[in-house]
């Protein structure tokens, strides 16, 4: 549920953005990486890490807790966030599970942690994927074959290439955005079945080439999983999963059995603000969990182990540790994408870590592997000015830097070479998880990403910010590697031909890539341009009520021949009804993009905006060509100049609505 993720922590407002992470066109050619080193050993040995690091922290229940109270007593507050729930488990027990803030504001109930179950959102994702290694291992499953083999309908393979398993895990199916249904104030998505059937989303890069962060992925996965074992997806995960590891306070069933609904906090955008309805999760699978931190604490206990919680075993140790193993990243030296989990290495430390994000709820699960110690936080509001972001992304660099420090040093690139790379970075780009055949594929245009570079030879990417608000900069540390300025997150190019066509940074790579935009969909230019058809359609809207008042100030009649003046009145209500074109989309998408679209209106909302669109754009440029036409016939020289203006204006909005999908009519999204 990061989607909006994925561009969530980084710029929900965006894709989502990722949280409303979140934002059409082919997949790039693929060239070779941008960093010689292409294994996992090579990339761990770098950063390099200084000998006389900072002495650590001792990681014990005392320490922790005086610490964590501090964090918590801040962080909350003053990211106006209700309440919050932790847990952080050490060498094969639990550490610390501790609750904070309040899990019902009004009632002034306090978190607590062994009671209140929170959202866990997509981390719900690692017990699909749990599951699914749990039949890898009884030979139903293999990650390699075409999962058509498991289906009772087809997905036909997509540039040559069969779907599998193993590209569902790793989010490398291709599949474009889902947005519609993901949260609902009502049940739906019972039947995992119907909700995969319903829409099979589109797929913009061929199986294994790019992650592109899906929802869709793990419904299917859990539908698959339903097929193979005979068991219904909430049984199987109760059977197999739960009970074993004595997880008697979570549950993947909607709603909520009333054994746990009395006891869920409240969720919220803002904990000064309103409580907000229970979350239907239509991909259960994928989002649908809810638990408690002691759970949580047993879950991270038995990843930790190899699949083992005391004398109960899950997984068997080989396939723990298959899904523990990160492969070769899609985009070196970044990190990279696992059998469900992903890289979040820190301080030279191997971090294993999933998300998990609804409206209100915000979590987040680290498996430091090689020192055995989990940490789990669920946050039940989104808190100010993305609040929830900061402090749990806060609450793990400080846990790391607090217990594993260490000291990272970097190399230099020769300032003319760093100057020409920087260079050759400039310009916009699209994210990977994106809408492609709908109208939402113009949230990549209202909102390109663009790469700038600033007086000192650094990258700037505006919509990539810091905890101060501020845009992220970022120098070249290696031959098309960047490192945050005053940070630790790296960013890296993939080159073909020798140019820069794709870019990620370290937090976002395991889930999406940054593509070039290609020149015919460029807002480079688009932007610009429309802006300027925008003012020609406004002053010819304003040029009518002038020229009727000048006419009749002056006593003369109008001196177009009626089938010019038809004609340009045509004109001038296309240009009205494009003019209005922009603030009819704004409207209908800002509601899907926070999930409040009312449910029952949507769908003609979508099919009117599309119907004003082409009567807009696509009408008025037959009207501006015939205008054209009959000005070049017997018009002066202003008015045929004129004309070409109109028919230029109209074509280039109703291009950027061709091509970014305001034209598809399409209620699939």
């Amino acid at each position: 549920m990061e989607i909006i993720g994925a561009f969530a922590r980084q710029m929900h407002a965006v894709i989502l953005f990722i949280l409303f992470s979140f934002l059409v066109g082919g997949a790039p050619a693929h060239g070779r990486p941008a960093d010689p080193p292409a294994s996992q050993a090579a990339y761990q040995k770098s950063p390099a890490i200084n000998p006389v690091a900072p002495i650590p922290s001792r990681l014990d229940k005392a320490d922790v807790e005086s610490w964590l109270d501090g964090f918590m007593s801040l962080a909350l507050p003053r990211s106006d966030i209700a309440g919050a729930t932790v847990a952080i488990v050490k060498d094969g027990q639990v550490l610390l599970t501790k609750g904070y803030g309040y899990a019902d504001v009004e009632r002034r109930v306090p978190v607590d942690a062994d009671r209140h179950l929170f959202r866990i959102a997509s981390i719900s994702k690692l017990f699909t994927w749990t599951a699914v290694m749990q039949q890898v291992e009884k030979g139903k499953i293999d990650l390699d074959v075409d999962i058509n083999h498991y289906l009772d309908f087809r997905i036909p393979p997509y540039r040559g290439k069969p779907l599998t398993m193993r590209n569902l895990m790793t989010h490398t199916a291709g599949f474009e955005l889902v947005m519609r249904d993901l949260f609902s104030a009502r049940p739906n998505g019972a039947d995992l079945g119907a909700a995969v059937k319903l829409w099979v989303p589109s797929r913009i890069y061929a199986p294994g080439t790019t992650p592109t962060y899906s929802n869709y992925g793990p419904a299917l996965a859990g539908y698959i999983l339903e097929r193979v074992s005979g068991e219904a997806f909430d049984d199987y995960v109760d059977r197999h999963i739960l009970r074993p590891l004595g997880m008697s306070r979570s549950t993947s069933r909607q709603p909520l059995p009333s054994a746990f609904a009395k006891d869920l906090s409240e969720g919220y955008m803002l904990g000064s603000g309103a409580s907000h309805p229970y979350e239907y999760v239509s991909y259960r699978p994928a989002g649908g969990m809810a638990s408690t931190a002691p759970d949580m604490a047993r879950f991270m206990i038995a990843h930790l182990n190899d699949g083992a919680l005391g004398r109960n075993r899950i997984l068997q140790p080989d396939t723990a540790r298959m899904m523990h193993v990160i492969p070769n990243p899609i985009l070196p030296p970044l990190h990279a994408m696992g059998l469900g989990f992903y890289q979040h290495d820190i301080n030279g430390r191997r971090v294993l870590v999933h998300d998990g994000d609804t409206r209100f709820f915000h979590s987040q699960l680290n498996l430091f592997l090689d020192d055995n110690v989990g940490i789990f936080v669920s946050l039940n509001s989104s808190g100010r000015d993305g609040g929830a972001d900061i402090v749990r992304a806060a609450l793990f660099t400080k846990f790391a830097d607090r217990y594993f420090p260490s000291v990272q040093v970097d190399g230099r690139v020769d300032p003319n070479i760093a100057a020409r790379h920087a260079r050759a970075m400039v310009g916009h780009y699209e994210v990977s998880d994106r809408s492609a055949t709908n109208f939402l594929a113009v949230n990549l245009f209202r909102h390109p990403i663009a790469i700038e570079v600033d007086g000192d030879g650094n990258l700037i990417i505006p919509a990539f910010t810091g905890l101060d608000g501020a845009p992220k900069r970022w120098r070249e540390i290696t031959p098309w590697v960047w490192r945050e300025v005053n940070g630790r997150e790296r960013l890296a190019a993939q080159l073909v031909d020798g140019r820069p066509v794709r870019f990620s940074t370290d937090e976002l790579s395991p889930l999406v890539v940054w593509d070039r935009l290609p020149w015919w969909r460029s807002t480079v230019w688009l932007q610009p341009l429309s802006k300027f058809a925008f003012a020609v359609l406004l002053l010819t809207i304003a040029a009518w009520p002038a020229s009727a008042a000048l006419r009749r100030y002056s006593g003369k009649p109008a001196l177009l021949p009626a089938a010019d003046r038809r004609v340009y009145l045509g004109l001038r209500i296309a240009a009205l009804a494009g003019l209005i074109v922009p603030s009819i989309w704004v409207g209908t998408i800002a509601p899907i993009m926070t999930f409040t679209a009312d449910e029952n209106t949507i769908d003609f909302r979508i099919i009117m905006a599309s119907l004003l669109t082409l009567v807009g754009y696509a009408g008025g440029l037959l009207l501006a060509f015939a205008n054209g036409w009959m000005a070049w016939r017997n018009r002066g020289w202003a008015s045929r100049l004129w004309s070409v203006t109109l028919i230029l204006s109209f074509f280039i909005l109703a291009w950027v609505a061709w091509q970014y999908k305001l034209l598809s009519f399409s209620t699939d999204f």
